[in-house]
């Protein structure tokens, strides 16, 4: 925290943030740059639909921190888009060594809830990239996502989120339900 507070202070980072803490290591990281008189004012976990994590006290330490929230890997590396709805594409994420995107990880009971969730992205008038993004952005505390885009219609697809962000108790519901 020291290091990020010299970084701020030195002029060479506007503010504080941090990646992947849990709820007590936020907690203290806050904390400690507070009585530096360096606020923290972001954090950046791993959310998405498959990676739940944040909702085991993160989100609610985010809050009582007033520490905004942006998601990285929202679209669970590609997995929540239509590119693995046929299986594993020539060429895709999965296919690359480096990746963090195993084709171990695209089981066929993954398949079935991703194709089930873009039934339900269909049925709302959206792409399921778009679907999966709403769902992260529910969140009050959740001030953007990253989306890794890696081509230009992935990003112009990304905003189309905007014409539809809300989501009815009934559709988290039917989420939820798929996902389990």
């Amino acid at each position: 925290m020291g290091a990020l507070d010299h970084l701020v202070r030195s002029g060479k980072a506007l503010y504080a943030g941090v990646s992947n803490y849990g709820p007590e290591q936020l907690h203290q990281a806050a904390g400690i740059l507070r009585d530096l008189g360096t606020p923290c004012l972001i954090h950046q976990p791993a959310y998405n639909m498959f990676n739940r994590r944040p909702e085991e006290g993160l989100l609610e330490a985010l809050t009582a921190e007033k520490i905004g929230c942006i998601a990285f890997s929202p679209l669970a590396q590609g997995m929540l888009t239509d590119k693995y709805l046929g299986g594993i594409p020539e060429g895709s994420r999965a296919t690359k060594p480096h990746g963090a995107l195993k084709p171990a990880q695209i089981t066929e009971e993954k398949l079935a809830k991703v194709r089930a969730l873009n039934q339900l992205a269909l049925a709302r008038g959206q792409t399921l990239a778009q679907l999966a993004l709403a769902w992260v952005l529910r969140h009050p505390i959740m001030t953007s996502a990253l989306i890794g885009a890696s081509k230009v219609a992935q990003l112009e697809d990304a905003v189309g989120t905007v014409n539809n962000l809300s989501l009815s108790t009934e559709e988290l519901q039917a989420i939820e339900g798929i996902l389990q």
